[in-house]
């Protein structure tokens, strides 16, 4: 059916139902984009819950064992335990560790050992740079939370994410860049690089434990740990959470550290280790993305 319009020509009626839906349409297109991505904001701009976000902590340390055990066997130094313990192996330090040879120092003690002998054995170098720069990313990382409120979805999606990051990098350069004589002496940005790296994004993981008011589940600490445990006065009481923490988290670091030495002792290295640890790392971003929320 038509109709004359005012300048003599016939146009054809348009039934209203039909012209309504089409002014409809690009609302429709345009709110549905707008409604996801506020719904997103404010899911990362909640507080996660702390209920049983121990699970993702007590996780972390399966992440420093397989790190540390493939570091120490290839590298010669710690990029997680600051004062972590390993057997020294150096014969050329005889003179130095006479009477603690075949006992356990951390990488601390790695350092002034260094800096009593410095031209007897370059772990000293590595090992500063490791602390150095899990000294350095503590620093940035706690200041990252408190900025932005600790317990925030997103700060800690971001966090771990950048971590993740870290990993990768370091892993990439294992693996693509010139090859690291194992259990050698040498101290090239190859080596040098990775473990910077790698100790840096370690700290983010103790960093996040404070954040959630977990403060044993640290990732890089034993020794309290395993006093806490074994000092507890509920310690074979069927219902201590504390204990059960206490218990995974070592059990969890000596499966990493036996996962470490594997990878260490087979063809794929230690950049078989840094490609899982990011993997298990991913996960841990997944995991705090989707994370129930904190309620009143």
């Amino acid at each position: 059916m038509s109709r004359q319009n005012g300048y003599g020509t016939t146009e054809a009626s348009v039934p209203s139902n039909v012209a309504g839906a089409d002014e409809e349409q690009p609302l429709l297109l345009n709110g549905r984009p707008k409604a996801l991505a506020g719904s997103l904001r404010r899911k990362l701009n909640v507080d996660i819950s702390r209920d049983w976000a121990d699970v993702v902590l007590v996780l972390c340390y399966l992440i420093t064992g397989l790190l540390d055990s493939a570091s120490i066997s290839i590298w010669g130094s710690f990029v997680s335990m600051q004062t972590g313990m390993a057997t020294a192996p150096k014969p050329s330090w005889h003179v130095v560790l006479a009477h603690t040879n075949n006992t356990c120092v951390g990488n601390t003690v790695y350092i002034g050992l260094g800096l009593a002998a410095p031209t007897q054995s370059t772990r000293w170098i590595k090992s500063g740079t490791s602390l150095g720069c899990f000294c350095i990313g503590s620093f940035v990382f706690s200041r990252f939370h408190r900025y932005f409120s600790p317990k925030r979805r997103w700060v800690l999606c971001a966090s771990f994410a950048f971590q993740f990051t870290l990993i990768v990098i370091a892993a990439a350069l294992v693996t693509w860049g010139p090859p690291s004589v194992s259990g050698g002496d040498e101290i090239g940005w190859n080596v040098l690089v990775p473990i910077a790296l790698v100790a840096f994004q370690s700290c983010g993981q103790a960093v996040a434990s404070r954040a959630l008011k977990y403060n044993a589940l640290t990732s890089v600490v034993l020794t309290s740990i395993y006093c806490d445990l074994f000092s507890d006065a509920d310690l074979f009481k069927w219902d201590n959470a504390e204990r059960n923490r206490r218990v995974a988290a070592p059990v969890l670091l000596l499966i990493g550290a036996i996962l470490g030495g594997l990878f260490a002792h087979s063809s794929m290295g230690i950049a078989g280790a840094l490609w899982v640890a990011a993997v298990l790392k991913l996960f841990a971003v997944i995991a705090w993305f989707f994370w129930p929320e904190k309620t009143d």
